[in-house]
């Protein structure tokens, strides 16, 4: 299964690099302070995840790698909503919450694609 470059793969990739500058640039209080730590570790997860599913040694592990990727996606979007919902302010926050949206779907289609083919 192993592949060096996707679209999606770069995508990932891009998506924690913007969350971590995105995270640099929020506002220092306690509670988003936690709400930053849960959000760079989901989005730089959702990158690792991916990459770690293009190492996959079988269709079932790649599929189930990809599953965390859903998960991390889906934890990440979270905290930018929440974000969001707490009222922080900033450019990136709606660009970001829209990748991480368009992001869980593909990897969601990828997933059943994947079970499609092995079966």
């Amino acid at each position: 299964m192993e592949r060096t470059s996707s679209p999606l793969l770069d995508r990932t990739y891009c998506f924690a690099v913007n969350v971590v500058r995105l995270s640099e640039q929020l506002p220092h209080t306690e509670a988003v302070a936690i709400i930053r730590r849960q959000l760079l570790r989901a989005a730089t997860s959702v990158a690792a995840n991916y990459r770690a599913a293009w190492r996959a040694r079988s269709v079932r592990e790649f599929v189930a790698k990809l599953g965390m990727v859903e998960e991390e996606g889906d934890e990440a979007l979270f905290g930018l909503d929440l974000l969001a919902t707490l009222g922080v302010s900033h450019e990136r926050l709606g660009t970001l919450r829209q990748e991480a949206h368009e992001i869980v779907a593909m990897v969601v289609a990828s997933k059943r694609t994947a079970r499609r083919i092995s079966c």
